[in-house]
């Protein structure tokens, strides 16, 4: 063990997945304060960041052992998605940021426009705009031009109907429509946004 010390990260993968337990024993103490120190600077717990942690190196090695692990120099980069996916799952589960419902008074875009985000709400924002970008890409063609036009580049009713050569009701009635069919598709498959 004393020499496996000074190999690099994919030689003691490659050990490791070969049967030597004790490679994965250095890959852990080599990378932990970096893996715990983000994890920790995300949840601001003890108990919750050793929780992740160990969940982390859970799924590294049910990944490494089934061999799904694919070596490409960027072993800590992976962990560090790894942790930051079950970050993300965390808040989730615990509901500990305020959920919030599209209504006709809210749209989840006001979130996505916040900028006083703490780590922790910069993470799920980060998430619900992908989820967003991926319910966006379910509406229909003119629905989604009327929304991305309205809420990623911040254009007025008139000049979306200027462009698309529709009518401002056309364009204002697009993208409610947009919006019912995110809510429809939201409550179809129970997804949660939040933040």
């Amino acid at each position: 063990m004393a020499n496996n010390i000074q190999l690099p990260d994919s030689l003691l993968i490659k050990n490791y997945v070969e049967g030597d337990e004790s490679a994965l024993t250095i890959l852990i103490n080599r990378h932990q304060s970096k893996i715990f120190g983000f994890i920790y600077s995300k949840i601001s717990d003890r108990d919750i960041s050793n929780d992740i942690f160990q969940d982390t190196f859970i799924k590294v090695i049910k990944t490494l052992k089934s061999r799904a692990y694919n070596e490409e120099g960027k072993f800590l980069p992976w962990v560090m998605r790894i942790a930051h996916n079950l970050i993300i799952d965390h808040f989730r589960k615990n509901k500990k940021m305020p959920m919030y419902r599209e209504t006709e008074e809210f749209s989840i875009f006001s979130i996505m426009s916040d900028d006083s985000l703490t780590i922790e709400n910069q993470i799920i924002k980060d998430q619900v705009e992908i989820d967003v970008k991926k319910l966006i890409e379910e509406l229909p063609a003119d629905q989604k031009e009327v929304l991305m036009m309205r809420m990623y580049q911040d254009m007025s009713f008139k000049e979306i109907s200027e462009i698309t050569g529709v009518s401002i009701n056309t364009a204002l009635g697009r993208m409610r429509y947009a919006l019912m069919n995110m809510r429809k598709v939201i409550e179809k498959h129970q997804i949660v946004l939040t933040n």
